[in-house]
């Protein structure tokens, strides 16, 4: 999406971080015998480590243990209408690995959580409290009114039956025992951590130096013409409710759009250590080249429901990548120099500009699966050309004619190049350079085939 955009000359900036502060961190380092900042320092060395393994483009990583983050954080609580936090006590069921409070009717049999199908903890103190409630008619109309556009539709709809169930104030803090002294302090009240969310959410702001009015939260937030967050569906509650109601308590703009995926199975189960099918970024590289890895993700995650991962899925993906795009730029360039010293003429595809906006719909819909799959109709196409026309027959017999198609299907190849460049950045611009001129360049496979991949 980021890739997409600045191509089209938008100014855009891409944030990634890591979420430090929660508790399940403080329990996952004690279970290793770690100490906690040691533990979650080298953790978030190996999501940071992704932007040069996929070649991701993000302008900025964010670690919410940072000065920048914590100060900022402070700021936005301090920056919250007063008439909207106190202190209570209270009890409530917790689950520490969603780091949130369930109600009794939320959990499955035998009050386990839904999400990580583990027990939750009954938590009894006194904190501070957001009145939530305040907040319900005015989040409500946000999100049916899409001035928070929540995308898809599913996720729209489940956010907007929780609210209309009703919102009830929340706890916001917890003590620093029971957060063993790891997280935000909250500002002037020593006793106190913040409660995990207050803080990770506001990352959004303070990587972009909110904490010091830095020019970035002028541009990126306050001006911004669109504010995106790309989240999983587990944490749609967090961001479609309690975000928007920190903001607009503190007098700060919101979101314009909120993007939930699905999660990502494998062999239609939830991945797990345990069972030991989890799929590694490192090992897609390793089998498959970080291009065809990251074309494997995107195209793996329906818009509106969960994707699957398997050993066919991803042997299949890259075969498709290696027969139906590389072999054809392969054997068009191949005939080109064989029958015309490289040379074909430089024509239009004739639906381009209706494809551009065809792709240009679906990426407004941040619909990514669907968009590679919209292009590959593109990349069929050639192929079937290519197998109708036979030009490897008719530059014998008339060589206009294969040259025409040659052309023709130069074109195409040189329109998929470039709309899969976000997709696929490295190779795509080498295919781009390839047919970027009259003179057609046969280099070597794209994707090797596996066969030829092992050997090497």
């Amino acid at each position: 999406m980021a890739r997409y955009y600045r191509a089209q000359g938008h100014d855009v900036r891409l944030q990634f971080g890591t979420d430090d502060n929660s508790l399940k961190n403080v329990r996952a380092a004690q279970a290793v015998g770690e100490g906690t900042e040691e533990f979650v320092a080298s953790h978030a060395e190996h999501f940071k480590a992704l932007q040069g393994l996929l070649n991701l483009s993000f302008d900025d990583f964010i670690r919410t243990r940072e000065d920048r983050h914590m100060r900022g954080a402070q700021k936005l609580w301090q920056a919250m209408n007063p008439e909207d936090l106190y202190q209570k006590a209270y009890e409530g069921l917790y689950c520490v690995g969603c780091e949130t409070f369930y109600d009794a009717t939320e959990l499955l049999e035998g009050g386990v959580c839904p999400i990580h199908k583990k027990p939750v903890e009954l938590v009894k103190e006194t904190n501070w409290f957001f009145k939530l409630s305040k907040y319900q008619e005015q989040i409500e109309s946000l999100i049916e009114n899409d001035v928070i556009k929540v995308r898809p539709s599913i996720r729209k709809n489940e956010i907007l039956a929780f609210v209309k169930r009703g919102l009830a104030d929340f706890s916001i803090s917890r003590s620093v025992e029971r957060a063993e002294n790891w997280g935000v302090p909250v500002p002037n009240d020593p006793s106190q951590i913040m409660y995990v969310w207050v803080d990770a959410l506001s990352n959004y702001i303070t990587a972009l130096g909110y904490a010091d009015n830095d020019q970035l939260f002028a541009d990126f937030w306050t001006n911004a013409d669109h504010r995106t967050h790309l989240i999983g569906k587990d944490i749609v509650r967090f961001h479609a409710v309690y975000w928007p109601a920190f903001l607009l308590s503190a007098g700060l703009p919101l979101p314009h759009e909120l993007v939930v995926h699905g999660f990502l199975t494998v062999d239609g189960q939830k991945m797990s250590k345990s069972i030991g099918n989890v799929v590694a970024p490192t090992d897609l590289v390793a089998d498959y080249g970080a291009e065809a890895a990251r074309f494997m993700l995107l195209s793996s995650l329906p818009l509106d429901s969960d994707g699957d991962l398997s050993k066919l899925f991803f042997e299949g993906t890259y075969t498709k990548l290696a027969n139906g795009l590389g072999n054809l730029a392969g054997r068009v360039a191949a005939m080109a120099n064989k029958y015309f010293d490289g040379s074909v003429d430089r024509v239009a595809y004739v639906r381009e500009a209706e494809f551009r906006a065809e792709l240009d719909a679906l990426v407004q819909a941040r619909d990514f699966k669907r968009y590679l799959e919209h292009v590959w109709t593109l990349v069929d196409a050639a192929n079937n050309q290519i197998q109708v026309e036979e030009p490897f027959k008719t530059a014998k017999t008339d060589p206009a004619a294969a040259k025409k198609t040659l052309s023709e299907v130069a074109a195409i190849i040189r329109l998929v190049a470039e709309v899969l460049t976000p997709a696929m950045p490295v190779m795509m611009q080498e295919l781009q350079a390839r047919f970027a001129s009259d003179t057609l360049v046969h280099g070597e496979p794209l994707f090797p085939r596996r066969e030829e991949k092992a050997e090497a």
